[in-house]
């Protein structure tokens, strides 16, 4: 049941189109991915497992690079967003049909890294 869950949530992050769809489709991605970890800490022998260890690890490293780039995404859309709303830029802006662009928003609990507890 967890594992359709996973795999539904990440062919939904696949498939969205627009920021808000993403972010959505991320958060459940990531609250299964949780769920799956902590029901893999419920069989010893599955949390000894290397190839499950090194899931585990690669979640985490994965986990930081997503943290990053949304950061970065976000900072990019704060300096557009200020430069199409500031004189003279807006003219320019209003011109060429650029618009104030969203943010990628996450829920407070997707926010750090995946939780690896043996």
């Amino acid at each position: 049941e967890v594992f359709e869950e996973v795999t539904k949530a990440r062919a939904q992050a696949e498939a969205a189109s627009g920021v808000k769809d993403q972010a959505q489709a991320e958060n459940q991605l990531t609250a299964g991915i949780r769920r799956l970890i902590a029901v893999a800490e419920n069989y010893p022998q599955l949390k000894a497992n290397e190839n499950f260890l090194a899931l585990q690890e690669e979640l985490t490293g994965t986990e930081s690079k997503i943290a990053f780039a949304r950061q970065f995404y976000n900072d990019q859309v704060q300096s557009l967003n200020t430069l199409i709303q500031s004189f003279p830029s807006r003219i320019v802006a209003s011109l060429g049909g650029f618009e104030p662009r969203e943010f990628f928003d996450i829920e407070e609990p997707a926010r750090g890294p995946v939780s690896v507890r043996f």
